[in-house]
């Protein structure tokens, strides 16, 4: 399977981040992992794509984020952990729904079987 990317990517990612939250709350990489995961390997997302959409979505209110508490076991940096608020699932909703009408009506001209 060929990976997707790029400008296959672009108008969706705010979308796929926020459905990766819907599970919990997630610190950047975690929420990058869950993409991997969720994309069989096909899809390859970079970090410089991901980290600029998770700050424009928290910037629109459809995510919040905190500081992780600095009680850890684990070495590094404090990580930023991101969270679903009620506005981004409506968001979240809504952009499943555009994605559902959207693909029928391009399966619809390319033939695809409904």
């Amino acid at each position: 399977m060929e990976p997707i990317s790029g400008d296959a990517l672009r108008g969706h990612l705010d979308a796929l981040i926020l459905s990766a939250l819907e599970r919990g709350s997630a610190h950047g990489f975690e929420v990058w992992q869950r993409l991997e995961a969720a994309g069989s390997g096909a899809l390859k997302l970079r970090e410089g794509s991901l980290y600029p959409a998770l700050y424009r979505i928290e910037a629109a209110g459809y995510v919040k984020s905190a500081w992780e508490d600095g009680v850890s076991e684990r070495r590094g940096p404090r990580r930023r952990v991101y969270r679903l608020t009620p506005k981004g699932t409506r968001r979240l909703a809504d952009a499943r729904s555009e994605w559902q009408h959207f693909t029928a009506v391009i399966g619809g001209i390319l033939g695809a079987p409904a």
